[in-house]
């Protein structure tokens, strides 16, 4: 645990990450799922895994799973619907322009959701990445919404055992995405109870967001309810290790989620082509815990009274003190 926070990572860490370069993968990691558990196992401290639907869940393998994690001591941390890699849902999911499709995601997502509740796993993670447009004139924006907002609320209502969560990003695989930021996100979900939001920090960062506000904007309404953690340069989903670039956003970001009592899952959405993946995920924990050390050893009352005078200068100070390089 870190700060009293359960600790995760996305199995795919652990895995023989490819890209559209190198389909075969750079090599490094594991190729089955159970090689892929015990590198995760190799993580100190490293409390669950996040699984995807139909990658390494479905109906012939799910109590074999559950066993193989808990001979691990391992959690499962999130199950996440499989709604952008099949050529089905080229021209989107829960808002396709064709309504077989839409019903083809709602029940997709609903098997998810049973899934899970078996497992034992609190949340699913509904990301929409094929629900947006290329191109003007491609999609009906009126509509989408609608169909996004009322597909969302159906597979909510399937199973309370498990709360439905949403996940936003700025562009990609569509050069827009319909669900493309926190404030766009809220307003999808007004008065949907039932439904939370996650928040994956590079994609706020790619979306121009500080992971911070968009943090604090999230659970001021109540809908923050998970966190992937990643680093990048704005312009991309890089899903780079944490602190590798943006440090100082990163120690607000901690600071943020001390003072809105933040108690959920910090889980590892990273992926270390040509890195060790066992090393990069530990890269990444003793990361953020140096950051809540570090927000700990100036205090959180002396942060306070330094954002109310909204000095520049002394906040430039506080970042140094925090890093220990004052």
């Amino acid at each position: 645990m870190i700060a009293n926070h359960l600790f995760g990572a996305c199995l795919p860490t652990f895995g023989n990450c490819a890209d559209r370069y190198c389909l075969s993968g750079y090599g490094g990691g594991g190729t089955t799922m159970q090689e892929m558990f015990d590198l995760a196992k190799q993580v100190e401290g490293l409390d669950g895994l996040e699984l995807v639907g139909n990658w390494h869940v479905n109906d012939q393998n799910i109590r074999d799973v559950s066993k193989m994690l808990g001979d691990r001591g391992l959690k499962i941390s999130m199950l996440v619907p499989d709604l952008w890699t099949q050529a089905k849902w080229g021209r989107g999911s829960l808002a396709a322009p064709d309504a077989p499709t839409r019903r083809a995601a709602v029940d997709e997502v609903k098997k998810v959701l049973d899934w899970a509740a078996e497992l034992g796993c609190p949340y699913i993670d509904v990301w929409p990445g094929q629900d947006g447009y290329d191109y003007a004139f491609q999609a009906d924006y009126l509509e989408a919404w609608k169909w996004l907002r009322d597909g969302l609320v159906e597979c909510a209502d399937h199973n309370d055992k498990v709360r439905l969560l949403v996940e936003y990003k700025l562009k990609e695989p569509r050069t827009h995405c319909f669900v493309s930021s926190a404030a766009k996100t809220l307003l999808l979900l007004a008065g949907a109870d039932k439904i939370g939001v996650l928040l994956d920090v590079g994609h706020a960062m790619a979306a121009s967001e500080h992971a911070a506000e968009a943090a604090s904007l999230l659970a001021s309404y109540g809908k923050l309810d998970y966190i992937h953690l990643n680093d990048n340069y704005h312009c991309w989903d890089d899903d780079m290790m944490v602190g590798s670039v943006h440090l100082v956003e990163y120690l607000e970001l901690v600071y943020w989620l001390k003072r809105i009592n933040y108690q959920g899952w910090l889980t590892l959405d990273i992926f270390p082509y040509r890195e060790d993946g066992v090393r990069a995920a530990t890269e990444c924990r003793q990361w953020m815990e140096a950051f809540f050390h570090a927000i700990d050893r100036v205090g959180m009352e002396t942060i306070a009274k330094t954002i109310q005078r909204a000095d520049a200068c002394e906040s430039s100070q506080l970042i140094r003190q925090a890093l220990n390089l004052a």
